[in-house]
């Protein structure tokens, strides 16, 4: 079972992975300028791509920095809903959940 310094720990990992992934996509639609109509209409296909997963990206992050937010005040593995403790394979599987499996329906 994990500890809460290890849930701490995944978290601030994966954020730290989102926010290297998210500065490459940044990166990579600031190189989009082709003069060319038909590869500028395949540059905007991929744009609308990566943003898509920039977007996914930054809401993934909200919800890390919300959990790490939680831990911070002692309120991380409870139901911000209920209030109830959530289920430690829960949080295994979806570390910054802030909902347990019923509130989550």
């Amino acid at each position: 079972m994990a500890t809460l310094h290890d849930r701490k720990r995944q978290l601030l990992r994966r954020l730290a992975e989102l926010d290297g992934r998210l500065q490459d996509i940044e990166a990579e639609l600031d190189t989009h300028q082709s003069k060319d109509w038909g590869e500028l209409a395949v540059e905007r296909e991929e744009d609308e791509v990566l943003q898509g997963m920039g977007s996914s990206g930054l809401a993934e992050a909200r919800q890390i920095r919300a959990a790490l937010a939680r831990i911070e005040d002692g309120s991380y593995g409870f139901c911000v809903r209920c209030g109830d403790e959530i289920a430690a394979e829960r949080l295994d599987l979806v570390p910054a959940t802030p909902f347990c499996r019923i509130c989550a329906r």
